[in-house]
């Protein structure tokens, strides 16, 4: 267990660089350029962001193509609006 304390997950449509795909709609031939995905997002302390990323990799990670990827950004502030904390407080 990593200890992540929240997690928001969103469902998402994308693409990259898998292959378009037929479908059908009303008997109409579409080619899909997007497919379903998923966007998990966390926030977090620095020192836990290795351990977060072994985690998703360890069990999100299926060596085919599609598995996506991990994006690491800063985050310059976090205040929580209820109270007005700021910083780690506010996570």
């Amino acid at each position: 267990m990593i200890g992540v304390q929240g997690l928001t997950v969103s469902a998402a449509h994308g693409f990259g660089r898998s292959n378009r795909h037929d479908a059908v709609f009303r008997g109409a031939l579409y080619k899909i350029d997007s497919r379903p995905k998923l966007v998990l997002e966390w926030v977090g302390a620095d020192e836990d962001v290795d351990g977060v990323i072994r985690a998703i990799v360890r069990n999100a990670g299926t060596g085919q193509i599609g598995d996506g990827k991990i994006f690491v950004s800063p985050i310059e502030e976090v205040i929580r609006i209820r109270t007005g904390e700021r910083g780690e407080g506010a996570l």
